[in-house]
């Protein structure tokens, strides 16, 4: 058997094949997730203050996973003005400011030292512009089908979560 018997990415190649670019932000803003608490921890270790920028990488990952995998909201003991917080970015524009404060702020790291945040830098700069196409060519705000097939509003409360686990 071959791996993609395995595994299905038929729900990924939809998204890819649907032409909405806020999709598209999403999966870079999944491998973004990745991306900052991998390059967070790999950049922890300069002697300069590069270690900022490193900690705001490492603390961009979680932030990044509420936001682009709502269901996670459910799973895990977070506040309320949190999840207030990110519900209000559930929109093209506010996604791009969102993306673009990020890209600025790695993009600032560039100024104590040239390091592997560069690749984060680029991708917050490309997963905002994917956003503000999506919201420029008036695209409808949609997560993906893959990442969202729950629906957070029908899942039983927090506590209810927590007992079975």
């Amino acid at each position: 058997m071959a791996f993609t018997d395995y595994i299905k990415f038929s729900g990924f190649n939809e998204d890819m094949k649907s032409r909405n670019f806020s999709l598209y932000g999403q999966w870079i803003g999944i491998l973004l997730v990745f991306l900052c608490l991998a390059l967070g921890i790999a950049n922890i270790f300069h002697f300069s203050v590069v270690i900022v920028f490193a900690i705001i990488a490492i603390v961009q990952a979680p932030i990044l996973a509420f936001v682009e995998i709502p269901f996670l909201l459910k799973i895990f003991r977070v506040p309320d003005w949190f999840i207030l917080g990110i519900q209000k970015i559930d929109s093209n524009w506010m996604r791009v400011v969102f993306y673009a404060l990020n890209a600025v702020i790695q993009w600032l790291s560039l100024t104590v030292q040239a390091t592997s945040l560069l690749a984060l830098a680029i991708l917050f700069t490309i997963a905002a512009a994917c956003y503000g196409i999506a919201a420029a060519t008036h695209q409808d705000f949609h997560k993906s089908n893959v990442v969202a097939s729950v629906d957070v509003g029908e899942l039983p409360i927090d506590a209810q979560i927590r007992d079975a686990l």
